[in-house]
């Protein structure tokens, strides 16, 4: 088990890029971003390849992906929202590294992303609904391959990766205390 690696899941707006980088530069870590590693491939954008080759076609490309990045040792990765939705998905999540499942609440994501061209699940007359509907299919697949949960409602960049070292922190140090690291 890869137990260096950080995966960031949660859905779209809940700050996994951002949050990624800042954690990632506190762990002297590499980061990657599974979408953003996508476009660069490719060469095409999200909302493209959606229209191209739906959404079918978008899971393929980001389950491969996730496969092969997952698979590297000492990173900080963060994962599209509906990474999770894939059982092999959440496998390679779950065996390969530490999973932080950064929460917020749907309102707060509606804030976040309302205005993102980029989102192309959003991209409807109720964006808000959109949300509901994916976090009530999602959160519990979230849950479920999640090692820890943090709240990122309405705190600060810094407030929410201070929270993350401190648990990867007592989580390393259970590890060891158990013989597993």
């Amino acid at each position: 088990m890869l137990r260096n690696n950080v995966f960031l899941i949660g859905p779209m707006g809940s700050g996994k890029s951002t949050i990624g980088r800042h954690l990632a530069r506190s762990l002297k870590l590499p980061f990657k971003d599974c979408d953003h590693e996508l476009v660069k491939r490719t060469g095409a954008s999200i909302p493209l390849i959606f229209e191209i080759e739906g959404e079918e076609g978008f899971r393929k490309r980001e389950t491969a992906l996730l496969d092969e990045l997952t698979q590297e040792s000492g990173l900080v990765l963060a994962t599209g929202g509906g990474a999770v939705l894939r059982e092999e998905n959440r496998l390679h999540l779950k065996t390969r590294g530490l999973v932080i499942y950064l929460y917020a609440s749907v309102e707060q994501l509606f804030l976040r992303t309302y205005r993102d061209k980029n989102r192309p699940l959003l991209q409807n007359d109720n964006p808000r609904q959109k949300l509901k509907e994916l976090m009530a299919a999602r959160d519990p697949l979230y849950r479920q391959v999640a090692t820890l949960i943090i709240h990122t409602e309405e705190r600060s960049i810094r407030s929410v990766t201070k929270e993350i070292l401190s648990r990867l922190e007592q989580e390393c140090d259970f590890a060891v205390e158990r013989g597993l690291r």
